[in-house]
């Protein structure tokens, strides 16, 4: 069995910052990806950052600048700090683990909630 939990959400105001983490753990042999994704309310869930096991990133155009993902792989563990935050990032932030062998495990999500 394998878990993947976030944790960091929060109310904060615009310009503010949170930091989210997100730790996998269990029965998961080696983690080629780590991503973020979020879910407006009313929206498709959409991709934010990832960063691959070599510590390769990418981000979405709407966070560049402002977000930077980073990863502990001794841990498992992934994190995405989030300065000038903006009513518009407003959204449940889900972790997405890929494995080695293709498989892909979420987390239950985060809200993020910012206010003008």
């Amino acid at each position: 069995q394998v878990q993947v939990v976030e944790s960091g959400g929060g109310l904060v105001q615009a310009g503010g910052s949170l930091r989210l983490s997100c730790a996998a753990s269990g029965r998961i042999f080696s983690i080629k990806v780590m991503g973020w994704y979020r879910q407006a309310p009313g929206k498709q869930r959409e991709f934010v950052a990832n960063i691959i096991s070599g510590g390769s990133t990418n981000y979405a155009d709407s966070v560049k600048g402002r977000f930077t993902i980073s990863r502990d792989n001794a841990k498992n563990t992934v994190y995405l700090q989030m300065n000038s935050l903006k009513p518009e990032d407003t959204a449940v932030y889900y972790c997405k683990v890929v494995t080695i062998t293709s498989r892909e495990y979420w987390g239950q999500g985060t809200q993020v909630t910012v206010s003008s």
